[in-house]
């Protein structure tokens, strides 16, 4: 068995295939548990600000290879992800390798200063003084779940081009050179990142208690500096941009084992924390570049009404990117199944293409 006590994910370079997860508990915690039978489950046990759960991941669903790394006295250090081969037909079709590269995300680069040792968090609990609330800008990526480093590590190895907030803050307008943004745990950033993201006309919000507190940046001496939100200056101070679409209440769902995307105006949000899921979930990933991530429930129940209306049979089948004009009645029941969540997105998903592979769909 390998025990490690979680709090940062040290990320060496996200232009690198070969990465490496290093572990050093802070602010958050997470015991990691990999099992000696491949066919187990990887025990995840989340910490984060005192809300504590227990998910066993599925290794042999893993979309990645996740290797162990031991120190010299035989303890867990870190993880690797890496592309698995096997799986490169998979990867061109849920990633962005022969597609346009013209959805970006952005990596939570002040998140990961926030979380830091002698960070906002050792304010808030006390350990230190307003001193504390002016960081350094990180120079590397050394993030953690509390950064969304799975996430973005998943992203990247799938081809997809990223920023860091302050070349957001430095360059509001390189957005506009992408179709949509993805947005992962950003949550402190500048006044001029939240405008410049809130005002994309095609904004995917991965993970909720995004754009949650304002801090401002002083590059000469390369620093942060909270400015309000998450109870500062005062209790009563939430989120710090009076921002009416934050659904912060959904950070704690982190096994998502019901997630759903669902529409607010120009943008797309996700209602639990995805960071461990993403790691073996096709459908969540595929659902990226969907032109409507939220309509994916609403096309299953519209076919649900009306399962021999053609559009209504489109419209479902887009979603899972195949065609056909007829989708067999007995397919009804696992519909119900997908809706009431007793049925995995992805699985339901295996099932349409199992359909359009054996011709069943026309």
């Amino acid at each position: 068995m390998y025990n490690l006590r979680l709090g940062i994910f040290c990320l060496a370079g996200l232009c690198i295939v070969g990465l490496f997860f290093c572990y050093n508990a802070y602010g958050q915690s997470t015991t990691y548990d990999v099992p000696n039978n491949p066919g187990d489950y990887l025990t995840v046990v989340s910490n984060t600000e005192g809300n504590e759960q227990t998910l066993h991941l599925p290794l042999k669903e893993f979309l990645f290879n996740v290797t162990p790394h031991d120190d010299a006295s035989g303890n867990l250090v870190s993880l690797s992800l890496e592309l698995k081969p096997e799986l490169n037909n998979l990867y061109k079709d849920i990633g962005l390798f022969d597609k346009p590269r013209d959805i970006v995300f952005i990596y939570p680069s002040f998140t990961q200063a926030a979380y830091g040792k002698n960070g906002f968090y050792d304010f808030y609990n006390n350990k230190c003084d307003t001193t504390c609330l002016t960081v350094p800008i990180p120079t590397g990526i050394h993030g953690s779940q509390s950064s969304s480093i799975a996430g973005a590590w998943a992203l990247k190895l799938l081809n997809y081009p990223y920023l860091k907030d302050e070349d957001v803050d430095k360059n509001p307008d390189i957005l506009k050179q992408y179709k949509r943004v993805i947005v992962l745990h950003n949550e402190y950033v500048t006044k001029k990142e939240f405008d410049a993201i809130t005002s994309h006309p095609d904004v995917l919000f991965l993970y909720p208690n995004a754009l949650y507190a304002e801090v401002k940046t002083n590059y000469d001496d390369n620093t942060i500096t909270l400015v309000q939100g998450h109870g500062y200056p005062n209790s009563s101070m939430k989120n710090g941009f009076g921002w009416k679409y934050d659904n912060s209440k959904f950070e704690y769902r982190v096994d998502c084992n019901n997630w759903n995307f669902y529409k607010q105006d120009n943008y797309t949000l996700l209602n639990c924390y995805p960071e461990y899921k993403i790691l073996y979930t096709e459908q969540l990933l595929r659902s990226l570049q969907s032109v409507s991530p939220a309509d994916l429930l609403d096309d299953i129940n519209n076919w649900l009404r009306y399962p021999s209306d053609q559009s209504a049979i489109s419209e479902l089948l887009v979603d899972y990117d195949v065609k056909g004009t007829h989708v067999p009645h007995w397919v009804k029941n696992p519909a119900i199944a997908v809706i009431a969540g007793d049925i995995d997105k992805t699985e339901f998903a295996h099932l349409i293409q199992y359909l359009s592979d054996k011709n069943m769909l026309s």
